[in-house]
């Protein structure tokens, strides 16, 4: 069964490399009143179906104490885009409002429970998990999304509201783990891409 952290889990902890040459830790982002830490990469079709939405709930929440933070965990071994340089490409092309982390080790992926590529996890002022899954519930085709989970669970949460729908699936690619072989699982649609 997989194991993906539990709704009223504490955030763990990370120190991390980002594309801005900086180190961050969960502590770096002690201002932000919510956080939301996401698993994504440079090559999913889920996440850059999807990227453009993220990119508008992250500013539409900004000015309310939201701060984003994206995570890389996936192997160079299987994902040769997905190396640190390629993220730093990444975000100079599309400058993204969230700071960008490289998990090299994937540990930071094992914590969370990361499952797919993008997973959310949505944590209040003492870094609890309020909500986790999905971002909207057509990643790789946004355009014929009904659904933004993510802002939902943001607006609930704002708003002094117990957030609807805390759990839903993250729909996406599997996160590419080390060792492991890109075609080794059922052929998704990106796990060939």
């Amino acid at each position: 069964m997989a194991f993906t952290l539990t709704l009223g889990s504490k955030a763990p902890d990370f120190s991390l490399p980002a594309t801005d040459g900086k180190t961050y830790a969960l502590n770096d982002f002690g201002d932000a009143k919510v956080l939301v830490v996401f698993f994504t990469c440079n090559h999913c079709p889920f996440v850059l179906g999807s990227n453009e939405v993220t990119r508008e709930t992250a500013e539409r929440f900004k000015d309310q104490g939201v701060r984003f933070v994206g995570i890389n965990s996936n192997s160079v071994n299987t994902k040769p885009e997905d190396s640190f340089e390629h993220m730093v490409e990444h975000m100079k092309e599309h400058r993204y409002p969230w700071v960008y982390l490289r998990d090299e080790t994937q540990q930071v992926a094992l914590a969370y429970g990361a499952l797919r590529t993008p997973h959310f996890y949505v944590f209040d002022e003492e870094r609890r998990l309020i909500y986790t899954g999905r971002g909207i519930d057509n990643p790789r085709e946004s355009a014929k999304s009904t659904v933004n989970d993510l802002a939902n669970a943001l607006e609930d949460h704002l708003a002094g509201r117990p957030v609807s729908v805390p759990l839903t699936n993250p729909i996406g690619c599997n996160v590419k783990w080390d060792g492991q072989d890109a075609h080794w699982m059922p052929a998704e649609a990106c796990d060939l891409v």
